[in-house]
């Protein structure tokens, strides 16, 4: 079974939506370098001085990756919805000789939870769910430490002390084909979970978290389905025309999307959807393999493109999917985040509701990472300049430096 889409709209858009159209279009040659293009040199004009630049030092940083075969994948850095730079390196599809290119699909693992805390978000807004309520309140079948004493608005920041894993698929080699099997095991899962400290306390990332408040907007939803709510009320109105919750069956066949290459102890790397017995090795991985689920969840698993990441993040911004209130809400600061190591203690980071809120060098940023074998993305809106950073990979690496690279490009760090 696949998941129906929508279709492009037809309606007419702002001029300064018109930028965003070109997104997608925009020409890269083999090997990263970017063909001839105005749209590039219109861009560059209407840019402020200094961040990223064709040839800068973000630049030269991919480059010098790309040729050691330590990165494979699509950036975009946008100002003000214009493509300043975009490189595409390496092979969506090794065995079918297809490149990454700019309008490339990649599975945005942990990334796509922003898409549920809106969803849920769009609900609380609607009067459906109240961020106080307790679990229980919503859904059946869950143990009395969970019903009654992890609240929606714990879940969102991941302060619930929900396990981060004991899904389908994560840790062990089960594979799933259909989407009701993939839910229904899914649904099982979420019942096991059990908080290992007092909820609201600490803050600890937890994937089966926002794999329940999946179920939770299927639940209380129109649409009585979770991949169909976030098509209808966050794909669509954003003309995210490329993003979906794809299926396995899709992810083999489209010709668009990438597929996950997972680094092995020898060296070597293998193509994970062809191969589901392949799991993640580096970084004490523990097997998993994201394609032997049928399709993803609200736990991550959607795929997009970085030019529907840049749509998504204007209208989110201009309150077009949630309002202006309660798209503050939805990025707002609610939790402190310990840093991930030494390299980023200098930035303030929060728990958003769903996306992550952090301060650097006195600027706000939103945004969310997220990995799989063989597959790592980050989207950043940097909010108080107008520059939006989208790196979307399928490698195994350590996204975390590249970060700091289109960090050190937007905000001008040494």
């Amino acid at each position: 079974m696949r998941m129906a889409r929508h279709r492009p709209s037809t309606d007419s858009q702002p001029s300064r939506r018109f930028a965003l159209g070109l997104l997608g279009a925009l020409p890269l040659a083999t090997g990263g370098a970017l063909a001839s293009s105005p749209e590039i040199a219109e861009a560059a004009t209407g840019t402020p001085r200094g961040g990223p630049r064709p040839g800068g030092a973000y630049d030269r940083f991919l480059k010098r990756l790309a040729e050691r075969d330590e990165f494979s994948g699509t950036i975009l850095v946008a100002y003000r919805g214009r493509p300043v730079l975009a490189r595409a390196y390496g092979m969506a599809d090794k065995e079918r000789s297809i490149p990454n290119r700019a309008d490339t699909i990649y599975n945005l693992a942990s990334t796509a939870k922003t898409f549920t805390g809106l969803a849920v978000v769009q609900l609380v807004r609607k009067g459906r769910i109240r961020l106080h309520e307790p679990l229980g309140s919503y859904l059946d079948g869950y143990p009395d430490e969970v019903a009654k004493h992890v609240t929606v608005h714990q879940l969102l920041t991941h302060t619930s002390g929900l396990v981060n894993h004991i899904l389908p698929g994560e840790g062990d080699n089960r594979v799933t084909n259909s989407v009701e099997e993939e839910m229904r095991l899914r649904s099982e899962g979420h019942r096991k979970a059990k908080p290992m400290f007092t909820p609201g306390t600490q803050h600890s990332y937890s994937s089966v978290g926002f794999s329940i408040l999946g179920e939770l907007v299927a639940t209380v939803s129109e649409e009585k389905s979770f991949h169909k709510y976030v098509a209808d009320n966050i794909f669509a109105p954003a003309k995210m025309t490329s993003t979906a919750y794809y299926t396995r069956p899709d992810w083999l066949t489209n010709k668009r999307i990438a597929h996950p290459y997972i680094y092995q102890t020898d060296g070597s790397r293998i193509d994970g959807v062809r191969n589901l017995d392949a799991g993640a090795v580096l970084n004490g991985g523990n097997g998993s393999n994201a394609a032997r689920a049928f399709i993803g969840s609200g736990g991550g698993g959607a795929f997009s493109t970085a030019s529907d990441l840049v749509r998504f993040s204007f209208a989110l911004e201009s309150g077009k999917l949630a309002g202006r209130a309660y798209t503050e809400l939805f990025m707002g600061p609610k939790f402190p985040r310990k840093p991930r190591d030494d390299s980023d203690a200098a930035t303030a980071g929060f728990a958003a509701y769903g996306p992550v809120a952090s301060i650097a060098r006195d600027q706000r940023l939103v945004g969310h990472g997220g990995g799989i074998a063989g597959g790592n993305t980050n989207w950043t809106i940097y909010r108080d300049s107008g520059w939006i950073g989208v790196i979307l990979c399928n490698y195994d690496l350590d996204v975390g430096s590249i970060i700091a690279e289109e960090r050190k490009a937007v905000l001008g760090t040494s």
